[in-house]
């Protein structure tokens, strides 16, 4: 009875012994590894309409609702609790930078743009500016050959080789059909 619990108590203490070691090696693990080292991949998204300071800047009282759709496109948000009223909103969400938000809203009368309500808005190239990003360029490679490299590159017609067969095989005129003649 004795003998058995003293390996019982054994294997419990080598268990107890081996997972304490573990554990001391994943805490020496956050030291080494910071929390900036895994990070997921989060894409770029734009939601919403994009409109742009130039159509705002096109947008003048007295216009037709149908010319200021042409210029901003459809509205995001066109309540029929608020027919007079229109709203165009997008946000651009990029890793390592905090989120963009915009909103423009135009105000009718009747059939007849009346006043517009709007953010500092980016530039149609300031826009594709924030969607690209600075990009680091490498060293590119010299596009110049001299005459040297280009004849390492010449067919190997000028070149008389021994091993290799006189002429290619000629390839056959006709080909057999792919399936039997039904007869």
């Amino acid at each position: 009875m004795t003998a058995s619990l003293t390996f019982r108590l054994s294997v419990h203490g080598l268990a107890a012994l081996l997972l304490g070691a573990s554990l001391a090696g994943c805490g020496s693990l956050t030291s080494s590894v910071g929390r900036d080292t895994f990070k997921p991949f989060v894409p770029e998204v734009v939601q919403g309409n994009f409109v742009s300071n130039e159509q705002r800047q096109a947008l003048r009282p007295g216009m037709a609702r149908a010319q200021v759709r042409e210029i901003l496109g459809t509205p995001l948000i066109a309540s029929l609790f608020h027919d007079n009223r229109w709203d165009y909103a997008f946000s651009i969400q990029r890793q390592g930078v905090a989120a963009q938000n915009f909103r423009l809203t135009v105000y009718f009368k009747g059939d007849v743009l009346e006043q517009v309500d709007s953010d500092v808005l980016p530039s149609e190239s300031d826009f594709a500016g924030r969607l690209v990003g600075p990009q680091a360029v490498g060293k590119l490679p010299a596009l110049q050959a001299s005459e040297e490299d280009l004849k390492k590159f010449a067919p190997a017609a000028t070149a008389t080789r021994t091993d290799s067969p006189t002429s290619p095989a000629a390839l056959p005129r006709s080909y057999p059909p792919l399936e039997p003649a039904v007869r």
